[in-house]
Parts: structure tokens; sequence; C-alpha cells
């Protein structure tokens, strides 16, 4: 069975890869597992160009196949922030209920109309099949609203969950188990339009 890296330090976020990626022919690895602790600078412009640097980065130091990837939160009323920036826009804060206050208050002004917002997440694949690396971006989004309270429980790594609305199931994002938040999420619309690469992955053993 393949080995593939899932290049993140965030527990909830390798978790959900594992569930996500578990009807394919792969042996999901931690950095951990492989021993790395070091990261790259996340000096991207856009998601898709951070998700790529960080594969690169770990491919070239663990010659795994490897999956990284960035996402945020984009919210229409505010330009498209937080976006790429959607883990650092506080700066010097790193606390997910600042992140989640910070889009409320932010938003409180803003009328009904105006408050769409999606998750987005830019998926990256680096592998070698046969002699040749390869190297593929796909992405997926959740589209919602801001509403004007946060849901109250914060989902620890995935602050934005609270502050994502779902008009169509009539719910918070982060109301849902974490089976129904993964099958709804993201990252399972980039990991579906990423399957071709992943069977390709499995394949080259």
């Amino acid at each position: 069975m393949s080995r593939l890296l899932i290049a993140t330090t965030n527990p909830a976020k390798l978790a959900e890869y594992r569930r996500l990626l578990s009807d394919y022919k792969l042996e999901p690895v931690s950095l951990r597992d492989v021993g790395i602790e070091d990261e790259p600078d996340e000096v991207g412009a856009t998601l898709a160009e951070n998700a790529l640097l960080k594969a690169r980065y770990y491919f070239e130091r663990a010659q795994l196949s490897t999956l990284a990837d960035d996402g945020g939160l984009e919210v229409d009323a505010l330009g498209g922030e937080p976006g790429v920036r959607s883990h650092r826009w506080l700066e010097g804060v790193n606390d997910d209920r600042a992140l989640v206050d910070e889009v409320i208050g932010r938003m409180e002004k803003v009328e009904e109309g105006r408050r769409t917002a999606r998750l987005r997440n830019a998926l990256a694949l680096v592998y070698r099949v046969g002699g040749e690396v390869r190297e593929r971006v796909v992405e997926g989004t959740l589209e919602g609203v801001i509403p004007r309270k946060a849901y109250p429980v914060v989902p620890r790594g995935f602050p934005y969950r609270a502050v994502l609305f779902l008009p169509e199931r009539g719910c918070y994002l982060a109301e849902l188990n974490e089976e129904e938040q993964a099958r709804l999420s993201q990252r399972r619309a980039a990991v579906e339009r990423a399957r071709p690469y992943l069977i390709e992955i499995a394949a080259a053993g």
C-alpha cells in the first residue's frame, strides 16, 4: 500500500483527511510519523501557491508522495478577507475565539443580502510516477453566509466553522457531527477533484 504524507500539524485536519482517504488504497502518514518538525514560510499570494509550496517542501524532505493544503474563509463583504491570511489574520494572535469574534464584529453592520461567504480549500499533491515528479493542485469550496452571532462552541482548529451558517441545512457548520462536516466540507470537494491523482499515487506503489 502506498504511503501518502499528510503535511499538517493540525491533528483535527489530519484526522479528517484520514477519514476522507479511507476508500483509497493509501496509507496516510503524519509529519510526526516521518520525523519532520520544521515547516516552510507560507509566503504565497494565494491558497493554491501556499499549498503547492508546502507539498514541495515536505516531498523533498520525506521523499514520499505528499498532500498539503491551505484553506480559509472568504467573506464577500470584506473583499474576500481573511482569505489566504485566515490563520494569520490577527497579527501576533493565535486564538480560535479571537478569529471568530473578529469576523462577527466586522460584519455587524452588513445587511442580510451581503453576508455571503465560503470556506475554500486548495489541495496540492506532489508525487513520483516512475522517474517523473508530478504536481497537481485542485480546489474545493463550501458556500454559506455569516450569521449575526457565532455558534457558541468553536471547534478546536476549525474556528470558521462557528461563523459559517448553511441556509440549505438551516444550521451552523459547527453544529454538525464530524462525519457530516467531513461529507459537506471543502476538503471533501477537493479530495473528490483529486481522485484521479490519488488513484495514480496508489497505483504507483
